[in-house]
């Protein structure tokens, strides 16, 4: 017995990435988070997707809806629709796929899959940007560890300041080193004798201090010396 296929959760819960290219060139480029539920479009810079150069039917354009499995994409009138899936070669759209009316034709966007809208010489290629897991909710323990943290971050300050070198011990430190500078300064000048304050000579050190010049000899006004 057949069963139904179902798209996988994680492109039901996704987002949706646009391109737009001018050429080969890439124009612009949007992503849509899985809480939008609809992206229109039109020629606006204020539009959720500013599309310039496509016919639309209506501004705003409904250019994509969620569903259950994932999203549907509403292709402009004049727009025609190509797919690649996984990365392969685009292949054009069979009527087959497409649902709705004519001018009003739409297709699901499956996993994998990347369509391309052409209209002249633009392309926008939609593809869906897929959720692999969703992000797990705070636990008690989680929430015990930040509160952890926060405190050992908020106490290392105030450790310091509390723990921190006293004030009146630094003083009588540097008390200590100034006296021990002062004796070793003392006891160099009493070494060299600089200790002593000075004082004037007496007659008899000023007696011994005169330099001898010798024997007074008379030398008689004829004498010369050559």
């Amino acid at each position: 017995m057949p069963t139904a296929s179902t798209t996988p959760a994680n492109v039901a819960d996704g987002g949706l990435f646009c391109e737009l290219y001018w050429g080969t060139s890439l124009a612009e480029a949007w992503s849509y988070g899985p809480e939008l539920s609809q992206v229109h479009a039109a020629p606006d810079e204020t539009a959720p997707l500013p599309l310039y150069g496509f016919t639309l039917p209506e501004e705003p354009f409904l250019l994509a809806e969620r569903t259950p499995k994932g999203w549907r994409i509403h292709v402009p009138p004049s727009a025609r629709v190509e797919k690649s899936l996984k990365g392969d070669d685009f292949h054009p759209v069979t009527p087959e796929e497409l649902t709705g009316a004519p001018g009003r034709a739409s297709l699901e966007l499956g996993e994998g899959v990347t369509l391309r809208l052409v209209e002249g010489e633009l392309r926008l290629l939609v593809q869906p940007s897929v959720v692999k897991e969703r992000a797990g909710r705070f636990r008690v323990r989680d929430v015990a560890w930040l509160i952890t943290v926060a405190i050992l971050f908020l106490s290392a300050p105030i450790a310091f300041l509390t723990m921190g070198p006293d004030p009146a011990r630094i003083a009588a430190n540097n008390a200590r080193a100034l006296q021990s500078a002062h004796d070793k300064e003392e006891a160099r000048r009493k070494t060299l004798g600089l200790d002593q304050p000075m004082r004037p000579l007496t007659e008899q050190e000023k007696a011994t201090r005169q330099q001898d010049g010798g024997a007074r000899v008379n030398v008689p006004a004829s004498f010369g010396v050559r």
